[in-house]
């Protein structure tokens, strides 16, 4: 049997074009709406995703000190959305964003556990570290922790969370009316955890998870976000443009997670792909042009001097983008690496580096026909570059709504993506085992001995 696409859809205000809410197709007066959202997450479900994503951010989008009021940054609290949108979905996985960094493991623990209970096991987290100083500047702090310490954190922070959920053994909610006896105490425990970051006692009050746990998702791509993505995630949500360098994350992620005693099987690995589709090459390129018309030059400039966290107002938009000094001035994210090798690779302008950046930050890019679109999909799952894709797209519900009744149908033809869920939780959707009691704890006490 073929290997088998996994499809995420990244949910995002008015689409992953950083202009894609002015597109007259975009309702944006409903993107704080239910329907909005709902619009989107029953495409995907008829398109037979594996799962719904709800990124976050912890602060307000700013520039300079103040508002920036020319994006769409309608954000909404993940939870609330995604457990609202249960209701109106039956078989499609959701994912949310929470910080490890200014959250407490009890309140995500007892959260997920709720959401796991109610969505009949379609329960994911996305577990973030959060790095940004105007986040902390919300949170009663006044920088951000440093990268090693945040890592260290939600290394703990996973350990705690996995012993909550699973401080109910499987068998103690009995439920028996006819004795009155609603569960068993003797298989309840207390955790006791004690650690660097955390004191908890437990049991959480909430019986194990539907799926043991929810699906832990995970997108870092530093070296530290490697390696804790290699303890941590079932899921990964990663970026490359280039399948090479795709090939060698899988590789070098599946290596990595050797050393915890975990197989290749146990992840999915899904690069961000924001593809904007047309029915022939011509009338692609007039859409691309469109929405890149719709990038006001200020947005633009902006958007790419915070993800490059390098100043470049003061230059000219037809200046080369400054590449070295950019790697001078300060050691550059994983995703600003990727967008100055793109820069580099395609000598772009200033300009031309925010037009590209303003597509999807720095994923990648499709400009094309759905059959073109199924092509690179299947090159990179038959090649090892990745186990399926987040797919982003650049404006909804329109681009959305050609991926699901034209590329979804091709690649169902080709054998490598499902015709209907064959199960119901999230991790049957990935291929997951359900996870048991202590796994985590058992991986780390491994990974101490081989040290």
């Amino acid at each position: 049997m073929k290997r088998q696409l996994h499809l995420g859809l990244f949910i995002y205000p008015g689409g992953h074009h950083i202009a894609g809410w002015r597109h007259p197709t975009t309702p944006a007066s409903e993107l704080s709406a239910l329907s909005f959202y709902r619009t989107q997450v029953q495409l995907a479900e008829r398109g037979k995703f594996d799962l719904f994503f709800v990124g976050d951010t912890l602060f307000t989008r700013e520039k300079d000190g103040r508002f920036f009021g020319r994006q769409a940054t309608s954000n909404l609290d993940p939870v609330s959305l995604c457990s609202t949108l249960s209701g109106v979905t039956e078989r499609i996985g959701l994912v949310c964003t929470l910080s490890t960094t200014y959250h407490e493991p009890y309140a995500i623990a007892s959260k997920f556990a709720t959401m796991d209970h109610v969505t009949d096991g379609r329960a994911g987290w996305n577990v973030v570290t959060t790095w940004e100083d105007k986040a902390a500047l919300n949170f009663n702090r006044s920088t951000a922790m440093e990268k090693a310490d945040r890592y260290v954190r939600g290394r703990e922070f996973i350990d705690a969370c996995t012993a909550l959920w699973d401080s109910w053994d499987d068998a103690a909610l009995l439920r028996d009316q006819a004795t009155g006896r609603f569960l068993d105490p003797a298989l309840i425990r207390p955790i006791d955890h004690q650690g660097d970051s955390f004191g908890i006692r437990g049991p959480l009050r909430q019986p194990r998870p539907v799926q043991g746990w929810p699906v832990l998702v995970q997108a870092g791509g530093s070296p530290p976000g490697r390696e804790f993505a290699a303890l941590v995630a079932e899921a990964i949500f990663t970026a490359q443009s280039q399948i090479e360098e795709a090939k060698e994350f899988r590789a070098s992620t599946h290596a990595r997670m050797a050393k915890y005693g975990r197989r290749p099987d146990e992840v999915a690995i899904m690069p961000g792909l924001s593809p904007l589709l047309g029915s022939t090459e011509a009338e692609v390129r007039r859409l691309e042009e469109e929405i890149g018309d719709l990038v006001h030059p200020e947005v633009g400039i902006w958007m790419l001097s915070e993800n490059l966290n390098f100043p470049l107002y003061d230059y000219s938009p037809s200046d080369r983008l400054p590449v070295e000094l950019i790697r001078q001035a300060k050691k550059p994210t994983a995703n600003a690496d990727t967008l100055l090798g793109e820069a580099e690779r395609r000598n772009l302008t200033i300009d031309g580096a925010a037009r590209f950046i303003a597509r999807s930050r720095a994923h990648q890019n499709f400009v094309g026909t759905p059959e073109q679109l199924a092509d690179l999909m299947q090159r990179w799952l038959e090649e090892g570059a990745c186990d399926g894709f987040n797919v982003m797209p650049p404006y909804f519900p329109n681009q959305l709504q050609v991926f699901v009744e034209q590329v979804v149908p091709l690649l169902q033809k080709r054998g490598i993506f499902r015709t209907e869920y064959e199960g119901t939780t999230l991790r049957d959707h990935l291929g997951l085992a359900r996870p048991s009691a202590g796994q985590f704890q058992r991986m780390m006490a491994r990974a101490a001995a081989a040290a």
